[in-house]
């Protein structure tokens, strides 16, 4: 495994303070709020340690209260709101400073046999071999940014994507409101299920809001705009493994009120239906309401 996927896992790797109280880390890093995806992967892991292993995820949704502070530990209080005969839920809060930043609530089902069916994966999506790697994508318009915006986009990162088309930040034009990412984990993973859908998790952050920006032309860090995840919701239908390719097909269907939606369905190679995904997220222009 590269050192920074070392570095997500040991950040997933909670410590347990009580039966049901557990102790979360921020990397260290001073360019902006704790990511949405690891407060909320975290937020699951807690979860998940207390629920058998016969008994996979199959939804959790979560809102985003308060911008995380990465130099303060994160407490996460699980509620164990019910034990059924199929189904088991739990309640998640992340708390920093004695406030709530985070709130989850995620659902376990056992494994049971029903109708299928899914949508089919887009056909003409390059595969991922053929697609340039973000440190070529960048390479040349790294003249374009400053040193240490550079430097902060190149340093090694524990999610791999090769993006069917420039990201925003680098196409600076309007567009339609649809994108495809190819994602896995950066090396090799334990066949440890529950890691594999935190690794999906933090992942699903990573990219799906900006699908409500392109429209706009709007870039992150122009100062034009507050943006920020305010909800986080996903679907998990079949068996992936994040270390290999999985292919995020996401769309934004509508922007209004200073806020966008997003959904993504991530399927894997084969063409599997694996995961559904949807999030809204603040887009306001600055000098709006606070």
């Amino acid at each position: 495994m590269g050192s920074a996927l070392d570095e997500l896992i040991t950040l997933l790797e909670l410590e347990q303070l009580e039966v049901n109280l557990f102790r979360g880390v921020s990397p260290e890093e001073d360019r902006q709020r704790v990511f949405g995806g690891q407060v909320a992967a975290q937020s699951f892991i807690a979860a998940g340690r207390t629920v058998p292993e016969s008994r996979p995820v199959h939804s959790l949704h979560g809102y985003f209260l308060r911008g995380g502070d990465t130099d303060a530990p994160i407490i996460y209080e699980v509620d164990r709101i019910r034990d059924g005969k199929s189904f088991t839920t739990r309640r998640v809060v992340a708390i920093q400073h004695g406030k709530a930043i985070f709130n989850l609530a995620v659902s376990f089902q056992v494994v049971e046999d029903g109708p299928d069916h899914q949508d089919p994966m887009p056909l003409d999506v390059p595969d991922p071999e053929t697609l340039p790697s973000f440190e070529e994508r960048l390479a040349a318009s790294a003249h374009s940014f400053g040193d240490g915006f550079t430097e902060w986009l190149t340093q090694e990162r524990p999610i791999l994507s090769r993006p069917v088309e420039d990201p925003q930040w680098l196409a600076r034009e309007a567009r339609d409101p649809d994108s495809d990412v190819w994602i896995r984990s950066n090396g090799a993973l334990p066949d440890d299920p529950l890691l594999h859908t935190c690794i999906v998790i933090y992942a699903s952050d990573l990219t799906l809001l900006d699908t409500a920006s392109l429209p706009h032309a709007i870039q992150y860090g122009d100062g034009s705009y507050m943006i920020a995840s305010l909800d986080h919701a996903m679907w998990f239908h079949r068996p992936f493994r994040a270390d290999d390719w999985l292919l995020y097909h996401q769309h934004s269907p509508s922007a209004s009120g200073a806020r966008g939606l997003a959904e993504g369905q991530i399927f894997t190679r084969d063409g599997r239906l694996a995961v559904t995904v949807i999030q809204e997220g603040l887009i306001r222009p600055i000098g709006g309401p606070r």
